[in-house]
């Protein structure tokens, strides 16, 4: 079996760059059904997090033999911190002027528990899935550092072995736990807006990640075996996604339950296939034009920074646009508020995120590289 071992920036970029265009359809009408599913980029981004993040890990392991947690924790830090601080002081300028403060809620955002204690953000509204992420990375690193130095788990590359082992079937547990728990927090559907945004009830669509990069990493037979049936697995990914662009996803009992491990195992199949077929970039190229997935990648290699600030974009442009534009046109709007978020998000990757970047790897260098 040849063993795929390339760089997938370029295609993994793409992928991040529809999660992010999905977040501002979902933010900024388009179409109804645009708005509608637009929430699942942000799972989207979930399963990639898992991905990349773990990689990092199990690329440190495969160098060294072992993994150091707060290297990689420092790391991250320099990677969210900086600029996630610096949007909530944008955000909350806004609110001082207004007088408006709630410490509680203010110091849930600043240390990451808002998801648990408002639900959505409450200076900046989509911050908790940040605090989402951040949660899981303490929690990856932790559990997969313990489990190695007490030998619970053992990581041999073997591209060649098709059966599941301890950590596959560890994951699965997980999943059927966190598909319980929503059950059991939505029972006689009530929904709240809790119902989306707490870990517990959504960590899941990131071990996902986990799972795959596992497998790329130590068991690449399992992803070539599924690989035979890649367009079945396509149509798979449709079906999986397609629904959502008919459901309300915020008064939906099936979205918060089974929906959420539906569309995870969706993105989860799509990004196999981004994996590991060999000529991804040549068919992206066909079907959008070489151009565009170059714009769409771009766009998600910005999409940090653009996730964080657009939120604030939409806010403060639709005030203008109001004022000088002298009727609403909900698809003219969507074009200049998404249009100005990229371009808001592209000049603080450049600036802002690259040079704490920088300072981190003079400071910090990687193990993984």
């Amino acid at each position: 079996m040849k063993i795929i071992n390339r760089s997938r920036l370029r295609e993994i970029d793409f992928l991040r760059g529809v999660a992010i265009l999905l977040v501002l359809l979902r933010h900024q009408e388009l179409f109804k059904f645009t708005t509608e599913m637009g929430w699942i980029g942000v799972d989207l981004f979930f399963v990639l997090s898992g991905f990349l993040v773990s990689g990092l890990l199990f690329k440190e392991y495969l160098k060294f033999g072992d993994i150091k947690p707060y290297l990689f924790l420092f790391r991250r830090g320099f990677k969210i911190y900086p600029i996630y601080y610096i949007s909530m002081l944008l955000y909350l300028s806004f609110l001082i002027l207004k007088k408006d403060i709630d410490l509680v809620n203010l110091f849930s955002e600043l240390f990451f528990i808002q998801n648990y204690t408002k639900g959505y953000g409450y200076i900046n509204p989509v911050s908790w899935s940040l605090a989402v992420e951040e949660h899981f990375y303490i929690l990856l690193v932790f559990l997969l550092w313990i489990s190695l130095k007490k030998k619970w788990i053992f990581l041999k590359v073997d591209h060649q072995s098709l059966k599941l082992g301890k950590i596959e079937f560890s994951i699965f547990g997980l999943m059927l736990i966190c598909l319980l728990l929503r059950f059991l927090y939505n029972d006689n559907f009530y929904i709240s807006n809790k119902s989306f945004t707490m870990t517990h009830l959504r960590i899941d669509s990131l071990f996902a990640g986990v799972l795959i990069s596992y497998l790329y990493y130590f068991k690449q037979a399992i992803l070539v075996c599924l690989m035979r049936f890649k367009y079945m697995l396509l149509i798979i990914v449709f079906i999986g996604v397609f629904w959502t662009a008919f459901t309300p996803s915020n008064i939906s009992y099936f979205t918060v339950t089974i929906g959420f491990s539906l569309i995870f195992t969706s993105f989860g199949l799509l990004l196999i296939y981004f994996l590991m077929e060999k000529n991804v970039n040549q068919q992206l190229n066909r079907i959008f034009t070489k151009a565009i997935v170059n714009i769409v990648a771009r766009i998600g290699y910005c999409s940090y920074s653009i996730y964080l600030f657009h939120f604030f974009v939409i806010q403060n442009s639709m005030k203008l646009i109001e004022n000088y534009i002298p009727y609403y046109n909900h698809r003219l709007n969507f074009l200049i508020t998404a249009t100005l978020s990229v371009v808001v998000g592209i000049f603080l990757t450049n600036t802002i995120e690259k040079y704490f970047l920088i300072k981190r790897d003079e400071k910090f260098p990687s193990r993984s590289e």
